[in-house]
């Protein structure tokens, strides 16, 4: 490894912005909100704390520890601690690499939909007039506006992954740019992104501090915070609950890509990172909570909007049906003269039982959207039916583009930080080294850019990551505790902080965390196996929506690529290094032999 003089934070605020805005991503905007949603509101919020405090806090301090006294990247960290160990840090720069490869088609989606913000009419508002001029075309007139947009104009989605169609000119040339916009934001190394980060870090607080003012005036918006904050406290007894709570911290902040330890190696030495841990773990976790009150605020607009429009579908069927007057129904009474009318006209009410739609609020607002679903789907629909809203549309995609941006400095510090640390690349230029990362995520990922490229997206995503993961932060955890050892460990702390870290580190890092660690692993394999064959959502043109469907073989075949590839690299490291030491042995024991018979 190369021992020249790294290159440092200017400020201990700048390592603290670069983590916020590294942990701080779109997990917190559409995956927390989803899970509150899912599993009781505010009474999910109970295992969110406590798995913060048992899992995420403690993990999060190790990393930065490990990075700090090592000041190398995640390969020269775990080869200092024993050279069989190496394979944790390569396992972490390939789960990076795939990050890589498919999170910034996300940052161009956003470019994609905050180029079309500045139309006069949003893109997504209405659906386009089909070819006769005789209506709205008819895939679009099945699904809505919104998901025409994303499915057809945004993705030009192909019906399965086995026919992959031509690369989408538009998202090949979003996705060209989001990666120059990341080269230029790392250009230097630390020397540009400590700077990019005073931005990308603070900016969609911004954002979601005018969506929370905005959101909180829209119609019906207290009707989604006041079903957010409603706990259902059955579901603490839920399993799943605290499960996918921990694992909601697990990935919110960042664990095991190799980021963190590969920010820390650039901090002083006695830098305060403890303090620092703390910090950036409640700022994610408030930050959570903070975009969930922002989304359950629009959220609630949308579904009021919706049930509103559905009563009056309703009141427009009543009164043709019935010949009433225009006055007589109105949406406070909708459901009372839906009753009346039954009881008054029984036969005729009767003849229009599979017209009447159920229109019900608590039905919209229960209905649970994650990922892009509630990123691009749902928040465009809602911001159609704001005022001003190519202004909101702005906004937000401008803000979910920062967000993404900010995360992905973390995601390319992970893989360069330790190449550099290799001797024969230590004299290699940060524009150069970092622009070849960036080339090669580029081509790699260019196929998430064609028709069939959103189902890859969705593969990569579930299981490019989870996995892998969960075994390398095990592994680290138990290397710290049982391998390095705890009490070396709590001298090097002593060494850099001037004081020992207290009982409750020392009992997360050698029995709560990693028993925690070992649960949600075995949880993970359990589930996968109990799914039978893997599944992704394809979309149907001819119903207007998505279908659950089956991976064909090759498809199964990369899950288990992806799966297995990354964690393969700590044993395979392991074996390599096993047998060159046993080759050297073997060599000096001849060298002996001949030296013996020679004297």
């Amino acid at each position: 490894m190369a021992s020249d003089d790294r290159d440092n934070w200017e400020s201990p605020l700048q390592f603290v912005l670069a983590c916020v805005s590294y942990a701080v991503g779109l997990g917190n905007v559409w995956r927390f909100p989803y899970l509150c949603q899912m599993h009781g509101g505010g009474g999910f919020l109970i295992p969110y704390l406590v798995m913060l405090l048992l899992e995420g806090v403690p993990l999060f301090y190790l990393e930065l520890a490990i990075g700090q006294k090592m000041r190398l990247g995640s390969i020269g960290a775990w080869t200092a601690i024993s050279p069989y160990l190496g394979g944790l840090g390569l396992a972490s720069v390939v789960t990076s690499m795939y990050l890589c490869l498919y999170y910034n088609i996300i940052n161009a989606w956003s470019f994609w939909y905050l180029f079309h913000s500045f139309q006069s009419v949003l893109p997504w508002a209405a659906c386009p007039v089909n070819s006769n001029r005789t209506g709205p075309i008819e895939e679009c007139e099945k699904a809505t506006s919104t998901q025409y947009f994303f499915y057809r104009e945004t993705l030009n989605i192909s019906p399965s992954i086995e026919k992959s169609g031509g690369i989408h000119t538009g998202q090949a040339l979003c996705f060209l740019l989001a990666w120059v916009i990341t080269y230029l934001f790392i250009i230097r190394g630390v020397k540009s992104t400590g700077k990019v980060v005073y931005f990308t870090a603070t900016f969609p607080y911004v954002v979601l501090l005018i969506y929370l003012i905005r959101g909180m005036t829209l119609h019906g918006a207290l009707n989604g915070v006041k079903y957010m904050f409603t706990p259902k406290m059955e579901e603490l007894a839920n399993p799943t609950t605290w499960i996918n709570a921990a694992t909601q911290i697990f990935f919110s902040l960042g664990l095991g890509f190799g980021s963190l330890i590969a920010f820390a190696s650039y901090n002083q030495y006695h830098n305060n990172f403890e303090r620092q841990a703390i910090i950036v773990s409640l700022i994610n976790s408030g930050t959570s909570i903070f975009a969930s009150i922002v989304t359950f605020a629009v959220y609630g607009f949308k579904a009021t909007i919706n049930y509103e429009n559905c009563l009056d579908r309703t009141r427009i069927l009543l009164l043709n049906s019935f010949n009433l007057a225009e006055d007589s129904i109105i949406l406070n009474n909708v459901f009372e003269m839906i009753e009346k009318l039954n009881t008054t006209f029984p036969e005729q009410f009767a003849e229009l039982s599979n017209k009447l739609e159920d229109c019900n609020l608590e039905n919209e607002l229960s209905t649970a959207v994650e990922g892009t679903g509630l990123a691009f789907i749902v928040y465009s629909e809602a911001i159609k039916n704001m005022p001003l809203s190519q202004l909101w549309s702005v906004l937000y995609f401008f803000m979910l583009l920062m967000l993404g941006m900010g995360s992905m400095l973390g995601n390319i510090t992970a893989i360069t930080t330790p190449l550099r640390d290799f001797r024969f690349l230590s004299h290699v230029s940060n524009e150069a080294l970092n622009g070849f990362v960036c080339v090669l995520c580029l081509l790699l990922g260019l196929g998430f850019t064609t028709r069939s490229g959103n189902y890859w997206f969705t593969m990569f995503n579930d299981y490019g990551a989870t996995f892998s993961l969960l075994l390398i932060v095990l592994f680290e955890v138990i290397t710290v505790s049982y391998i390095y050892g705890i009490k070396r460990f709590e001298k090097d702390i002593e060494d850099m902080l001037g004081h020992r870290p207290n009982w409750f580190w020392k009992i997360m890092w050698g029995g709560i965390s990693p028993l925690l660690l070992i649960g949600l692993f075995l949880f993970y394999v359990i589930n996968y196996i109990q799914g039978g064959t893997p599944t992704y959502q394809a979309w149907n043109k001819d119903l207007g929506k998505s279908e659950q469907t089956e991976y064909p073989l090759f498809g199964q075949a990369f899950i288990g690529l992806l799966l297995v590839s990354s964690v393969s690299c700590i044993p395979l490291t392991a074996l390599y290094i096993f047998c060159q030491r046993r080759k050297h042995a073997q060599r000096q024991k001849q060298q002996r032999t001949v030296n013996t018979v020679a004297a």
